[in-house]
């Protein structure tokens, strides 16, 4: 059986939404790392990879893919740095650069909200984890058989697909912790 790719959506504002569960937090980390190696390949383009944890405390943290507040920082310098060059002052531009671009990194809120993440955190039994994935267009058949390894760990929690590409998406989920070939 093989699946359709996602299909771009017309608007920017609605991706692909999948979470996945896993019993750890060190799998659900590792399969984030191997698709953002994947993306390479351009079989999936993610816009936002989270790893949410319910730690054994019951507490939940959020794992970003991308630190923005850090990012925002180290560009912030950058272009300061370049300012305060052309104004015989580095230092105070590349100062000033950093704290600009750390407050926008900040206030930065791309991908998917943390309200929403931490509902699906407060939901996964202690010593859990999930992988929030919001992806803009994927091969699912190849992606999941590229992480079959991972497949007899993981459910799939929640989606926005359709009731149909979801049963499929499941369906895929099965056969490949079944060791079933997809072809």
């Amino acid at each position: 059986m093989t699946i359709r790719p996602l299909s771009r959506p017309q608007q920017r504002g609605i991706g692909t939404l999948v979470v996945v569960g896993f019993p750890t937090v060190a799998e659900a980390e590792q399969v984030r790392r191997e698709l953002v190696e994947i993306q390479k390949e351009q079989l999936i383009a993610l816009e936002d990879a989270v790893v949410v944890e319910h730690d054994a405390e019951g507490r939940v943290h959020l794992r970003q893919a991308l630190q923005l507040t850090a990012a925002g920082a180290v560009g912030g310098g950058f272009w300061g740095t370049l300012v305060g060059l052309l104004f015989l002052n580095p230092l105070l531009g590349a100062a000033v650069g950093a704290g600009v671009g750390a407050i926008s990194g900040a206030l930065s809120d791309l991908g998917l909200d943390d309200d929403f993440l931490r509902e699906i955190g407060d939901s996964l039994p202690r010593g859990s984890a999930a992988l929030c994935l919001l992806m803009w267009e994927s091969a699912p058949d190849r992606v999941i058989e590229r992480l079959r390894a991972h497949a007899p760990q993981a459910r799939l929690l929640r989606t926005n697909l359709s009731h149909v590409d979801e049963d499929r998406l499941r369906h895929l989920l099965e056969r490949v912790s079944r060791q079933v070939p997809l072809s």
